[in-house]
């Protein structure tokens, strides 16, 4: 079995003073996928949560395509001093680095931001699915990995597919015989699930507040260490229910490689400044995600350790050699 714990990587850090900074005009976030999805999420929480830092409000923009793979190469190419736009990223982001499914670009050619916040991997159904826990999918899973159509955003091999090989591996399937649909993020997998395309969605406990609110989809399991709080307090973890597997998602961004010092550093303090107020704090608890507030330097390290870990778990899985 493997186990995957990124949230020990990294320093919780605040900072307590708060800073000044250069001015960042025409601020931007760029979403590498379609709307709905984690990476809209990720967005969302720096355009609220920077909004008095900034003084002016931050445009969200989408560009979908390769889970992220076509904004990695845009911020390499022709936007790398792009001083104004912020690129949103999550762990699937460094596993797609890692398999070289970004092509010639590595984690060396960005630099990396700062944090949104920590997420969860999730098994999820749509509200009316006969499925009530996740010990009943797995037992059809494993017996038959054919008769359950996942789906989610990123082709095999990519963080959604690793969660559900992971759980079928650990249920004593095969991942390879698994009938899986890639999307291009996860906004589509949910309109996919909601419209009853696949039957289940192995995606992000983030992407979920809207959704339970509304009653149309249903967590058979989160993949934390505990139990969450708030509206996802009833939702067992996938250990508590027999299958022990975890998957923290960190969630932040980047910036493209030759943007200035003076540019990325004025964002550095705009996000250390902002994680020490209560309103950056509730807009991650409003978004569903865990504080992990890391900017800077501190994140590139962090980065670098993750990248080791996650091309282990890679080699591990059979995806890369």
């Amino acid at each position: 079995m493997i186990f995957t714990r990124f949230c020990g990587a990294f320093a919780f850090a605040a900072t307590l003073a708060m800073p000044t900074f250069a001015e960042i005009t025409r601020p931007e976030c760029i979403a590498p996928a379609n709307p709905g999805g984690g990476f809209d999420l990720t967005c969302r929480i720096a355009q609220t949560g920077l909004e008095p830092q900034l003084g002016t409000a931050m445009e969200v923009s989408f560009m979908p395509g390769g889970i992220g793979a076509v904004a990695y190469s845009l911020f390499n190419t022709t936007r790398t001093d792009d001083g104004s736009a912020i690129v949103a990223f999550s762990t699937g982001s460094l596993l797609n680095i890692a398999t070289g499914k970004y092509g010639e670009f590595d984690e060396n050619d960005v630099r990396w931001l700062a944090t949104a916040g920590a997420d969860f991997g999730a098994v999820i159904v749509r509200a009316d699915s006969p499925y009530q826990n996740l010990g009943e999918l797995m037992a059809e899973f494993a017996a038959d990995p054919a008769s359950v159509v996942v789906g989610a955003g990123g082709s095999v091999g990519s963080q959604d597919w690793m969660k559900a090989a992971l759980l079928l591996r650990g249920a004593g399937g095969d991942p390879r015989a698994m009938r899986y649909v890639a999307f291009d993020g996860g906004g589509d997998a949910i309109a996919a699930l909601l419209g009853g395309s696949i039957g289940v969605y192995t995606g992000d406990m983030g992407e979920m507040t809207p959704h339970l609110e509304a009653g149309t989809m249903r967590v058979l399991a989160s993949m934390s260490a505990e139990r969450l709080d708030g509206i996802f307090a009833d939702i067992p973890t996938a250990a508590e229910q027999g299958f022990d597997v975890e998957w923290t998602i960190m969630r932040g961004f980047y910036m493209g490689g030759s943007v200035s010092d003076e540019d990325y550093n004025a964002w550095v303090d705009a996000f250390e400044a902002a994680y020490a107020t209560p309103e950056f704090a509730a807009v991650q608890t409003e978004k569903g995600l865990l504080p992990l507030n890391i900017a800077g330097d501190d994140l590139t390290a962090a980065i670098n350790e993750n990248m080791a870990l996650l091309r282990t778990i890679a080699t591990e899985a059979g995806l890369i050699n």
